[in-house]
């Protein structure tokens, strides 16, 4: 009989999509549950950044979410009717999503969740955590089903990404830390008739507070404000929507329909720690974030990616020293975003003239210069991680070879053998482990042939590919070069190695730079390997539990 598989996600959001095909794409089987029926149709979150695009391409679905999105090129602050400061998108370089997509959060989850199926995973539905405690390195759960059966499940690993109220981070007394506004926010997805520009987010500041108008997929547009608390309940109707737009809008737009409208309080909070044993927590469950920038389902499909690919190497045999890494680097990213988040609420929400005055100044000015773009968007798009402290990451570094702790830029390929990438992410875009070695002279040829063979022996074809660069131009920019490695011909970003000596790179599943060594001589590569998982794979299937009425 096949042991159950070890890690038990709850929660079928983003961010437990996320986590549970990342596991699956890694050959380790992963049992998800979700308290819901099947998904929700609210739109909730809309843009997807490129570091969360990323991680979302490594799955296998970012093109299809391109297909069904509406790319952003840009916003636009306004105060009293004029044009403060406009922030230009698509000017990210080394990546492939350079600007952020609109998307309706459901979009995300549905193509997740096909996603899921396609790797032979699927939801429990109707199946919800009721408590957990930890005893000997094991989560011992509560699960109970909308049948009320119940059972206790025990389980080496535990992923909690079932949202602000999380049952999972409750019951193992983790403190959830933070503010609450003091305004409440109503918003409307809907067509409005009006001059607006297709592909922009405008925000609106005004002495009453805030309008913000997106652009969405279909057309329409999303509008949003804040007013004081306990004005009214339930759900804004189109009379009221349209009595904060005529009044922060100054009569140019009209509600024509509406196909959903929300009123929530918003809540900025941290969790003190994302691992206690063997529970990792994720998404609203570790962070809540203002809407401002669209920050929480970006940092939560970030969360599940990387704590996807760490559990899913250390249940194959990489060191459990790994998963030491998932709270400092996780936790502090989380931090930021959440903290970049609040910092533009307050911006809306000013009400003394003299700070009202001085931000339109500010604004104006640092657009002028191209400080707001250069600071937002990059900030926004989370794409430039500092890792360098993080545990998983060995300092120390070749010459002209990239920073341990960061991720490697995006660099064109011309593809020789083994793969058809034409660029650097196209050939990470699997999501796998990557040695890559770079350089002309035989050492690199014979370390990348040293890695294929070891490789190979720990039956890790699956999990980590190993790359040979060569540069452009050279002898050796052929395809008859060494037998295994993949084989392509371009640069790394940065200063490339000097003529005549190689250098090779751990690359992580995210893309980030493991480790890097200089190959004075072949076997120096043996230092990146031990990094790796070993081979073992588990043989426990996924558990078939009530189907979604959308599969």
């Amino acid at each position: 009989m096949s042991a159950a598989p070890e890690v038990l996600v709850a929660g079928a959001g983003p961010t437990g999509l996320t986590t549970a095909c990342t596991l699956l794409q890694h050959g380790v089987p992963v049992r998800l549950v979700d308290r819901r029926s099947c998904f929700t149709p609210e739109p909730k979150a809309l843009v997807l950044w490129s570091g969360a695009l990323e991680a979302l391409h490594r799955l296998g679905v970012a093109d299809a979410l391109a297909e069904r999105a509406l790319p952003l090129n840009g916003a636009s602050y306004w105060s009293g009717g004029r044009r403060l400061a406009g922030v230009r998108f698509g000017g990210l370089t080394g990546t492939r999503f350079p600007r952020p997509l609109c998307v309706p959060q459901p979009v995300t989850e549905e193509l997740l969740y096909e996603r899921l199926l396609d790797l032979g995973g699927r939801v429990e539905w109707g199946t919800a955590v009721t408590s957990v405690t930890t005893a000997d390195g094991r989560a011992e759960t509560g699960l109970t089903r909308a049948d009320g059966t119940a059972e206790t499940v025990s389980v080496p690993w535990l992923v909690g990404a079932d949202g602000t109220r999380s049952t999972v981070r409750e019951s193992i007394g983790v403190p959830y830390g933070g503010s609450s506004y003091d305004r409440e926010f109503v918003l409307g997805d809907g067509r409005i008739d009006g001059d607006l520009p297709p592909d922009e987010a405008q925000y609106h500041l005004s002495p009453d507070g805030v309008l913000v108008l997106v652009a969405l997929p279909d057309g329409g547009h999303r509008i949003f404000f804040d007013l004081p608390p306990g004005s009214r309940t339930g759900p804004p109707d189109a009379a009221e929507l349209q009595q904060l737009l005529d009044a922060r809008g100054r009569g140019r737009w009209t509600v024509r329909e509406t196909w959903w409208t929300s009123r929530f309080r918003v809540h900025t909070k941290v969790a003190a720690r994302f691992r206690e044993g063997p529970v990792l927590l994720a998404g609203d469950a570790a962070h809540a974030h203002s809407p401002a920038g669209g920050q929480g389902l970006n940092t939560g499909v970030q969360d599940g990616f990387d704590a996807g690919w760490k559990l899913a190497a250390v249940l194959r045999g990489a060191d459990p020293a790994l998963l030491d890494s998932y709270d400092p680097e996780r936790r502090p990213a989380s931090a930021r975003a959440v903290r970049n988040s609040e910092r533009q609420t307050r911006l809306w929400l000013l009400r003394p003239r003299p700070a009202r005055a001085l931000r339109d100044l500010l604004l104006g000015a640092l657009a002028r210069t191209g400080a707001l773009e250069r600071r937002i968007v990059p900030e926004l798009a989370q794409l430039e991680l500092d890792l360098t402290a993080s545990p998983a990451v060995r300092s120390g570094t070749a010459p002209g070879a990239p920073v341990p702790g960061r991720r490697l830029g995006d660099a064109p390929l011309r593809p020789l053998r083994g793969t058809s990438a034409t660029s650097l992410h196209d050939y990470l875009a699997t999501g796998r482990h990557t040695v890559l070695v770079a350089g002309d002279g035989p050492a690199a040829a014979r370390a990348a042939e040293r890695a294929t063979a070891e490789l190979v022996r720990r039956g890790l074809p699956d999990l980590t590919d190993v790359l040979l660069l060569l540069a452009p131009g050279t002898a050796a920019d052929d395809p008859e070069g060494p037998a295994g490695p993949d084989l392509a011909a371009g640069t790394l970003p940065g200063t490339p190695p000097a003529a005549g000596t190689a250098l090779a790179c751990l690359l992580r599943p995210d893309g980030v730079v493991a480790a890097t060594v200089a190959l004075d001589r072949p076997d120096r590569v043996d230092a990146l390997l031990s990094a790796l998982p070993t081979g073992r794979r588990s043989t426990a299937p996924a558990p078939r539990g009530p189907r979604c009425s959308t599969d």
